[in-house]
């Protein structure tokens, strides 16, 4: 009976949306809003404070170079029409293992990059190179992050447990596992059962078998560059001790100023000027932002591939090593067969890692945005400290990789698992939380980061903690024997 009524009214709704000639929202999109104005008004609320709300895809495409966002010869141009529900949870449907049918259309639950590249082409392309894309497979194609995996959710790991912890942020596979028949305001309707959702993992496996989700950065349904450029976004993943950019921007001189000056920024321009719309980078200013000077005159090109403008890779592994060539890192081995970049004693695995040329072009860019706001000999002394850091950091990580491969020679410690022993988590803490967290502090001017706060001091301090605990297991089998 709910489904007869609704047909009805839907009809009759349709019918009347096409006397609107001066509205650009599509008639399916009028559809939808007809019930979710009711049913969910937030998400309305959100799109109709979206820019995809307010432009057409004409007028977006008409907007001279630089002030750009779209990338497209979709014919969705012709018609002249926002972007709002049906544009994007209707696309490439037959591709979406998770369409259904409801009210008269196919749609589906899941906004994947890949209907996000009808209009937004070079952006997806970018971003596939990016190792956030590949964040899922570089996590669970790695048999080492397996182990480390496991060792972090003991005692009791499960899917669920792993979704909500390195996976919400890596993202998760969401598949269709049934369907199910839910009571709506409209009466009874059956959707999808999905797994692994909701997730807005920079890596999550879609249901039409894309990579990546948009929305980690642009949140739904408001999709806004305002709050992508603002480093909260960036917090919800780059904040903890294995990545603590955020902690360290937070007491940086950057830091100090933005959070001093945020409401004098205009996060909403495109371009970015330096020094008019924004006179202290963020995170995306530095990683990802086409900027330009007061002449419109282009510092460096925008650019979805958040290491484009890195040269070293400074978190998340054993030590500092170049960026590696291809986004899906986890088909690098070193020599003993570990999926690992370098090898356990410091060596890089260069095939798998850009050239010494390729890290030049990448840090040169980089100093170009620098330069726009610092003299030249203030970079460069920036970049030469850093490069220290780099260097003394991978020296005490080597140091404490001394110590475990000694544990393991005489036996006081099994590397079947490296993650699982006490030993074994001094030195993984060695270097995913303190050495991170000096090349942080180095990288972006984070003061005490580099030394007390989980800095050098810890470095060392754990250095001995490890010697002495080896010292201990070697005494202890000495007693047992």
């Amino acid at each position: 009976m709910f489904k007869y009524i609704f047909r009805i009214f839907l009809l009759f709704f349709l019918f009347t949306a096409t006397s609107f000639a001066e509205d650009s929202i599509s008639v399916e999109t009028r559809a939808c809003l007809s019930c979710h104005r009711i049913v969910t008004p937030g998400i309305v609320k959100d799109w109709e404070a979206s820019v995809h709300s307010k432009t057409t895809l004409k007028e977006a495409l008409n907007k001279n170079s630089l002030s750009k966002k779209v990338s497209t010869n979709s014919t969705l141009a012709k018609d002249d029409i926002v972007i709002g529900c049906a544009e994007c949870h209707t696309a490439n449907s037959e591709l979406h293992k998770d369409t259904f049918e409801h009210n008269g259309f196919k749609v589906h639950i899941v906004v994947s990059p890949k209907d996000c590249a009808i209009c937004h082409s070079k952006e997806v392309e970018e971003y596939n190179k990016n190792l956030m894309a590949e964040a899922y497979g570089n996590l669970k194609d790695n048999p080492l992050y397996a182990k480390l995996i496991k060792s972090s959710l003991e005692p009791s790991p499960n899917t669920l447990s792993e979704n909500d912890a390195c996976l919400a942020c890596h993202g998760t596979k969401v598949e269709v596992k049934d369907k199910v028949v839910k009571n709506t305001m409209l009466g009874e309707m059956e959707f999808p059962l999905l797994s692994g959702w909701p997730n807005n993992g920079v890596g999550r496996i879609n249901p039409d078998g894309s990579k990546g989700a948009c929305t980690s950065c642009h949140p739904r349904h408001s999709f806004s560059i305002e709050i992508a450029r603002k480093p909260y976004t960036c917090s919800q993943c780059h904040k903890g001790p294995d990545v603590p950019a955020y902690k360290v921007y937070v007491v940086s001189k950057h830091g100090n100023i933005f959070y001093s000056e945020e409401k004098n920024i205009n996060f909403k321009n495109t371009p970015l000027k330096a020094g008019e719309d924004f006179r202290v980078p963020t995170c995306a200013t530095c990683h990802v932002s086409l900027i330009v000077d007061s002449n419109n005159n282009v510092i460096i090109e925008r650019s979805h591939q958040m290491n484009d403008r890195l040269a070293w890779r400074i978190f998340g592994l054993i030590y500092a090593h170049p960026h590696p060539k291809d986004s899906y890192t986890a088909k690098i081995k070193n020599k003993k067969g570990l999926s690992l970049p370098t090898e356990l004693t410091g060596e890089f695995v260069k095939e798998f890692l850009i050239s010494k040329r390729g890290m030049k072009k990448r840090e040169n860019k980089m100093k170009k945005i620098c330069i726009s706001c610092h003299s030249t000999s203030w970079t460069e002394n920036f970049f030469s400290k850093f490069h220290n850091t780099i260097k003394t950091t991978n020296e005490q990580t080597l140091e404490a990789t001394k110590i475990l491969l000694k544990a393991w020679e005489k036996s006081v410690a099994e590397p079947s698992n490296p993650f699982d022993e006490t030993i074994e988590k001094m030195w993984v803490e060695q270097w995913l939380f303190y050495a991170n967290s000096v090349r942080f502090a180095s990288a972006m001017g984070g003061a005490d980061y580099g030394v007390f706060e989980k800095g050098r001091w810890y470095l060392n301090k754990n250095i001995q903690n490890m010697k002495e605990w080896l010292m201990f297991l070697l005494k202890t089998k000495e007693v047992k024997n």
